[in-house]
């Protein structure tokens, strides 16, 4: 039995919710699907993730106990067939923190809140052998943009070293000291409000399974430079203001490791977003590039990237109407690639 609705069935059934209805919840950029089952007045969600596919139910498991220990609120694991990659999971609901923002106080509150469980995670100590990339490792990553992005657009990848040396330097020497825990995918659609739960407990965390170490500065980028979202510049500021007063940082040090950061997500999520459309058939993920562009513009605004810039500049175009469209006419082309 190969089929993943009729293991997913089997999977459901055994752990008591076989009567329940069932309908799509979410998919994201990678093989995971969502479920929500409903039970008469009980509701749970289901995790799909095909096992080989780059996201490991188990990993899920042990970031979500470690965050639960801390007194933080992701989703508690119902039942489980990790062989099979399938998770059963307490459902948080629909009070996504990207559709709760949408008043101004409201949004000063919710991102505020997110900043805070930063805060507090990154104060205690991390699980045990998470993966921690080098300064090179991710300006490695950051090469999709050429490898998907630049190939998407102009036809070739074009020639990376100097981008990878300058990054690799950039980030040893702003980015590259002690590590936290960093969940990777931090952002307004991954975070959901739970008013009835107190504290640093109001916030639902989602989609934390590829956790790792990472730089204290790298989450909250992924907060405050959100590919789906526009924060206001005035609240982006302030909550780097309060991340580094909480965490005593420098703050001159913390902006130029910031802008570094911002530069390297923007980089990689622009090849992301042209490998999903090319590699995965996803061209949904096309109209974001601008913003994205836009987010990798500012961060090179840095004194601390002037090196960068014009390697930016000559190896990657603007992501302008005809550009996304020619990315978009090749869509699914590239399937092993």
């Amino acid at each position: 039995m190969t089929d993943r609705r009729a293991l997913s069935d089997a999977f459901v059934a055994r752990a008591g919710w076989g009567n329940a209805a069932r309908r799509h919840l979410a998919g994201d950029a990678s093989d995971r699907r969502y479920d929500r089952l409903t039970l008469g007045a009980r509701t749970a969600v289901l995790m799909d993730a095909p096992l080989g596919k780059g996201d490991d139910p188990a990993d899920f498991i042990r970031i979500a106990d470690h965050l639960a220990g801390l007194g933080l609120s992701p989703p508690r694991i119902l039942a489980r067939d990790l062989a099979k990659g399938f998770l059963l999971l307490e459902d948080l609901g629909d009070r996504l923190v990207a559709s709760e923002a949408a008043e101004p106080a409201q949004e000063v509150l919710l991102y505020r809140l997110a900043v805070d469980v930063l805060i507090h995670v990154q104060a205690h100590p991390t699980p045990a052998s998470l993966p921690n990339l080098s300064a090179e490792g991710w300006a490695a990553a950051a090469c999709f943009a050429s490898d998907w992005y630049r190939f998407a657009a102009l036809g070739d990848a074009g020639d990376s070293a100097a981008f990878q040396n300058e990054l690799t330097a950039l980030l040893a020497a702003h980015a590259d000291g002690p590590r936290v825990l960093i969940l990777r995918d931090y952002h307004a659609d991954n975070l959901l409000w739970l008013p009835d739960r107190p504290g640093l407990a109001g916030l639902g965390l989602l989609d934390f399974q590829l956790g790792q170490m990472g730089q204290p500065g790298y989450d909250l980028v992924s907060l405050l430079q959100d590919a789906r979202r526009d924060v206001p510049a005035a609240l982006e500021a302030a909550l780097i203001r309060h991340f580094v007063t909480a965490t005593r940082a420098d703050f001159d040090a913390f902006f130029a490791a910031y802008a570094v950061l911002g530069a390297q997500r923007a980089l990689r999520i622009l090849g992301i977003f042209a490998r999903l459309c090319l590699k995965g058939g996803k061209a949904g993920y096309l109209p974001l590039l601008p913003r994205v562009w836009g987010q990798l513009q500012r961060n090179l605004t840095h004194p601390a990237l002037a090196g960068l810039r014009p390697i930016c500049e000559t190896l990657l175009p603007e992501p302008t109407p005809e550009i996304i469209a020619r990315i978009g006419t090749q869509c699914g082309t590239h399937p092993h690639r």
